[in-house]
């Protein structure tokens, strides 16, 4: 098996990315337990690694459009699931209509991440990089929920109701206008 052969699925970059999605699911797993730091340990591991694969793939010459579409599932799950997850178990909700609502302004951020993930996809050439992301990259999106755990954790702000209208606001931002540098 040739790492370094931009056909094989396996590929060095896409390796990469395959551990970003196991850790993302790793991470899930762990806010299913209410282990929130292992769960935000793991998902900076995942973070890490989404920045590496695409490194790999540009310094290799290992981009495909293969890898490109692994890259968004694995964003979609680890900078996207994973963050929204953590922060709605995290708010400790227990009535029903409350859990409904704010669910649903979940559902709405992990819609919109999947939507800016698809549209990114749409644009996008394989070993292409434009100069600014047009909205909010999911991975900063997921920084910004992570923010809103911390925020939340230390009871700066703990209303559920204003941590989840922020949480809708960053779900808008994902597929804003806003112009973010690529780094």
């Amino acid at each position: 098996m040739n790492f370094m052969d931009p056909n094989n699925r396996f590929n060095l970059a896409n390796s990469i990315t395959f551990a970003n999605v196991a850790c993302g699911v790793i991470a899930m797993y762990f806010v299913t337990q209410h282990m929130f730091l292992p769960a935000i340990v793991i998902a900076w591991i995942a973070g890490g690694l989404d920045i590496l694969d695409g490194k790999m793939a540009r310094k290799y010459n290992l981009s495909t459009e293969f890898g490109v579409q692994l890259d968004s599932f694995g964003d979609f799950l680890s900078f996207v699931i994973m963050p929204a997850f953590l922060l709605f178990y995290s708010l400790n909700l227990t009535n029903g209509f409350t859990i409904l609502i704010i669910g649903t302004i979940f559902i709405y951020y992990i819609i919109s991440g999947l939507r800016r993930l698809v549209e990114f996809n749409l644009k996008t050439d394989a070993g292409s990089v434009d100069k600014f992301f047009t909205g909010v990259p999911t991975p900063l999106g997921a920084i910004l929920l992570w923010v809103l755990y911390l925020i939340h954790s230390f009871n700066i702000i703990s209303s559920p109701w204003i941590i989840a209208i922020l949480a809708g606001t960053v779900a808008w931002s994902l597929n804003s206008k806003i112009k973010i540098p690529h780094p």
